[in-house]
């Protein structure tokens, strides 16, 4: 296999990594975070003038027609620089569910928007009792005259305060755990009867949880067919877990060299504590997850956009459980070799460990992608 990057895609690896470095160190991080949206809105604009927001989508639609491995280029410095915006669920996971589920009016009018920045979706799938099941859905969809009513509580909608649509699955069919019967809308947040609760995440972005009583959705909100949304969300949940993959390497490579840096002049005892054999060893060990995550975050980007198949979604399952692995070990080991200053605020290592830490749980911890793994193994 060829791990050679071609010329375009050095190029829009050096046009993320100077945007990155240039208009996100962590004094103005601080800043973004307790803003109004709490991210950069000029940032994410620059995103989309510079064409990394439309990476993803066809060139019919604005886009650059990449693939995975062009998107884990972006999302590795992304996650290098600690960037708030919501690249992951507003490109990848919404992008992608409309991609795949919109009809051709719905791509036309919406997916330019977005490869451009101008619009930022959301996505909410998960409820308080789904823990990682996407098809344990318990809000419901009641067909009503010119479209549909919606009730039910939606969990953990990461960017959902600041997101100008949400798309938002719900039942319209069978119980509340069968895998037909589920559908998409497009949920405007200003609509009536939505309720938003909004908090900080453990990294310090933002989320919501979203109330729906009686909330009316026309029948043009419908996201694809009616009640067959389950396919669509299970996939494009496997091109988002590629993308964290990379942002997840992104971090705990930012992570590794800030604490080789510690144990090159940190003295104790008259001397650096690099020179430590003990504390070599533990690096080594940082190391040696960090390239095993490399890898396989490069399979999961080669993989992303694939047909749908066993092997995709075994590979993707291993890709996450490895990163979810070595994001807590170089979380743990970074705070441990840096001591008191690893866990305060005011550094910047402590906010990749707790960066790394909410990877290892979103979309799915390793427990959940072991088990997920070895039932998609084959059996001789």
């Amino acid at each position: 296999m060829n791990f050679k990057l071609s010329e375009e895609q050095q190029m829009l690896q050096d046009t993320a990594a100077r945007l990155v470095r240039n208009s996100y160190g962590f004094e103005q991080r601080e800043q973004f975070l307790h803003s109004a949206r709490g991210f950069s809105f000029e940032f994410w604009q620059q995103l989309g003038e510079l064409g990394l927001t439309s990476v993803p989508f066809d060139e019919a639609y604005g886009g650059f027609g990449g693939d995975g491995v062009d998107v884990m280029l972006v999302a590795q410095e992304l996650g290098q620089g600690l960037c708030l915006e919501p690249y992951l669920h507003s490109v990848i996971l919404g992008g992608g569910l409309l991609a795949q589920l919109g009809s051709q009016e719905q791509k036309s009018e919406l997916l330019p928007q977005v490869a451009g920045a101008v619009l930022q979706l959301a996505v909410a799938v998960d409820e308080p009792q789904s823990h990682y099941q996407l098809h344990d859905v318990q809000t419901c969809a009641e067909p009503v005259q010119g479209g549909w009513r919606l009730n039910g509580r939606k969990a953990m909608v990461v960017g959902g305060q600041s997101a100008d649509l949400i798309l938002v699955s719900a039942r319209v069919a069978g119980d509340s755990r069968d895998e037909t019967g589920i559908s998409l809308f497009l949920l405007d947040p200003k609509s009536p009867g939505v309720n938003l609760r909004q908090y900080p995440t453990m990294d310090g972005r933002r989320a919501c949880d979203l109330f729906l009583e009686n909330v009316f959705v026309s029948s043009a909100t419908l996201v694809g067919k009616d009640g067959e949304a389950l396919g669509a969300l299970r996939y494009q949940q496997g091109r988002a877990i590629a993308a964290q993959c990379a942002e997840a390497v992104g971090s705990m490579k930012a992570t590794c060299e800030l604490t080789l840096d510690y144990l090159k002049t940190r003295k104790q005892f008259g001397q650096v504590i690099g020179k430590f054999q003990v504390l070599q060893h533990r690096m080594v060990d940082m190391y040696i997850e960090l390239d095993q995550a490399t890898s396989m975050a490069m399979l999961a980007a080669c993989m992303a956009d694939q047909p749908d198949s066993a092997e995709r979604s075994r590979t993707l399952a291993a890709a996450k459980f490895i990163v979810c692995r070595a994001a807590r070990f170089i979380a743990d080991q970074g705070i441990q070799l840096h001591g008191g200053i690893g866990l305060t605020w005011e550094y910047v290592l402590s906010h990749h460990a707790k960066h790394l830490l909410m990877v290892a749980r979103q979309f799915g911890d390793d427990d959940h992608h072991l088990l997920a793994f070895s039932e998609l193994m084959d059996v001789a």
